[in-house]
């Protein structure tokens, strides 16, 4: 079974994208195309990488030839805990404790073929939604295109398919089979995003009360993805689930 790092090394590329500020009634606040790189740093004796850099430049201004607006790097050599990948390079992270007038927050960043769908969930101190920053990638280089938007009618009937669970006090996950259809109340609670994505955030988070974050992508008319995040009544994480279903 591969580990977290070969699991993150397959989002290994540079990826033109675009962050896009949406507000929790749906509304687009700001929109700044990006240039990410994900690239091999050093490797040990057998060739396996064992250091990543990243890189990530904004526009501001739009255009991606101009000097950039933003530019920052890291090195990574492991990960914490914060972070789970799962097999398809496809990952989850978020805060590990939810307290009290601090801000809260969580990713889900889907990686299909030569695409990547991302979205960052923010929290205020309140505790009540504050934004969302959909991140729609593309591999340098490749034909990728952006999926159209969802919508309920594209989610209706019987999906199957496997799922991946990996929870705070067992990093190994674990694996079983999945049928589910979406009834009209989980779709009345979705919030629908472009690129094929959609978002389930409670509207407020305590750590007094358990909740769930779910994340989807629809890859194609007949291929669905789901990332969904648990936390318990003392704001603590519980544990991450990938599903992959087609119907």
């Amino acid at each position: 079974m591969a580990s977290q790092w070969q699991n993150f090394l397959q989002n290994l590329g540079v990826w033109r994208g675009s962050f896009t500020g949406i507000s929790p009634s749906g509304a687009v606040l700001k929109d700044t195309p990006s240039l990410l790189t994900l690239a091999a740093g050093e490797t040990d004796a057998t060739g396996a990488v064992t250091m990543v850099r990243f890189g990530l430049q904004r526009f501001e201004g739009g255009d991606r030839g101009a000097a950039p607006s933003s530019d920052m790097g890291q090195e990574y050599r492991s990960l914490g805990r914060q972070v789970v990948f799962f097999e398809t390079g496809t990952f989850c992270k978020g805060s590990l404790q939810l307290a009290p007038s601090t801000v809260f927050g969580g990713e889900f960043g889907f990686l299909h073929g030569d695409r990547r769908h991302r979205l960052v969930l923010l929290y205020g101190e309140d505790g009540a939604r504050d934004q969302l920053v959909l991140i729609r990638e593309f591999r340098q280089g490749s034909a990728a295109q952006e999926c159209p938007p969802l919508t309920p009618e594209q989610l209706q009937g019987t999906w199957r398919g496997s799922s991946a669970t990996i929870t705070a006090d067992w990093p190994e996950p674990d694996h079983t089979t999945v049928e589910l259809s979406f009834g009209p109340e989980q779709l009345a609670a979705f919030q629908w995003l472009p690129d094929g994505g959609y978002v389930s955030w409670p509207e407020q988070v305590s750590h007094r009360q358990a909740f769930t974050t779910e994340g989807g992508w629809l890859t194609g008319p007949n291929r669905l993805e789901r990332l969904i995040r648990r936390y318990d009544g003392s704001g603590a994480w519980l544990s991450a689930t990938h599903e992959i279903l087609s119907r």
